[in-house]
């Protein structure tokens, strides 16, 4: 069955439908990994989001039941140059199109992934409409309230036998890797909504906050930073990609979307305080402007390499820290998963000492 992707610009596209074949929008985003395509349809960072695999061979070992990063996609739709269908792995249970199928995603296949993508990098806020009727008009259509999409509405405990460091992970749209490297590493994890006050956390009495990835604009969770900023300044606090932003934002740095994102497993950062650069798995439209760091209690940690973009940020005094990009890394490299485990020891060390 034809189908087309008719996009903001005026652009249209025609390919093959695959998975679901209802009309959806959605913002119009590239990943440059090779792999990995599973965890990527799965991330909740990904909500409302048309993703387009600059990779041209797409499902070719399948979906297994162990690589998801969340109980169902919230991504609207997939764009593949060649897509799979007698997929070749031992651990494989369905393809591709039978996955997207089943959780209602839209797909498009046979079309040319990388002009899509030069479109994109040419004109950064690009939507797109699947549809049909390649006739079609795609306005802009901006996804808000992203976050309390994919969160948690009560919080849920796992590793309840762990004798490691109690940690309170903060959902704003959270990987299961996160969860599974924490897990690795002994600790007890409560998982709970985004919107938790300082009080119920303090009843909780965890030994660290962990303040996870997610999808949208963070500048949307400004109600909630007075109160994240009380939590995080009394216990242990890590952030990742949007975490990172918040964590940002919550000392008075402003933050920006960039022209067409980050996305895929191989961006380089540079360790500003060693020198030593990393591989990194990243997803994320938005970043942190340094302009006002000089002014706050935040030091900048890493660096991109390839756009000079703030990777990282810590407190001069309290045990604060994020990165931008994601050290679980699944799909990509696992480079930085040791700030996984200088957290988890930072934890132990501390414990539910307060420092406001």
């Amino acid at each position: 069955m034809k189908g087309y992707l008719v996009l903001s610009t005026g652009d249209i596209f025609e390919g093959e439908w695959f998975g679901c074949t209802e009309a959806c929008t959605g913002e119009v985003v590239f990943n440059t990994g090779m792999t990995g395509y599973q965890e990527v349809l799965s991330d909740p960072s990904y909500a409302g989001q048309i993703v387009t695999f600059t990779y041209p061979l797409i499902g070719n070992y399948g979906i297994n039941d162990m690589d998801f990063e969340s109980v169902k996609p919230a991504c609207r739709g997939l764009i593949v140059g060649d897509l799979c269908q007698e997929p070749s792995h031992y651990q494989s249970g369905r393809t591709l199109a039978e996955t997207a199928q089943e959780f209602g995603l839209g797909g498009l296949t046979g079309v040319d992934t990388r002009a899509i993508t030069n479109i994109v990098r040419t004109h950064g806020e690009v939507y797109g409409l699947l549809t049909s009727d390649p006739a079609a008009i795609c306005p802009p259509q901006p996804l808000l309230g992203a976050v309390a999409q994919v969160a948690v509405k009560e919080p849920k405990s796992y590793g309840t036998e762990a004798d490691g460091p109690h940690i309170a992970l903060f959902d704003f749209g959270y990987k299961k890797s996160i969860l599974t490297c924490l897990l690795d590493l002994g600790c007890r994890v409560t998982v709970v909504p985004y919107h938790v006050s300082p009080d119920e956390i303090n009843r909780l009495k965890p030994d660290g906050i962990f303040l996870s990835n997610g999808p949208g604009d963070p500048k949307e969770m400004t109600p909630y930073l007075s109160g994240l900023k009380t939590i995080a300044e009394k216990y242990p606090t890590m952030g990742i990609c949007l975490g990172h932003q918040l964590i940002s934002l919550m000392y008075g740095c402003d933050t920006e979307r960039l022209p067409y994102g980050h996305r895929g497993s191989n961006h380089p950062v540079k360790n500003l305080e060693t020198g030593k650069v990393y591989l990194t798995s990243q997803n994320h439209g938005y970043v942190v402007k340094t302009e006002k760091l000089a002014s706050t209690p935040l030091i900048q940690t890493f660096r991109n390499v390839n756009d000079g973009s703030c990777e990282g940020i810590r407190h001069k005094y309290l045990p604060i820290s994020s990165v931008q990009f994601h050290p679980e890394a699944h799909a990509g490299p696992q480079d930085t998963h040791h700030l996984f485990e200088q957290f988890v020891q930072q934890c132990q060390v501390i414990g539910e000492r307060s420092y406001a």
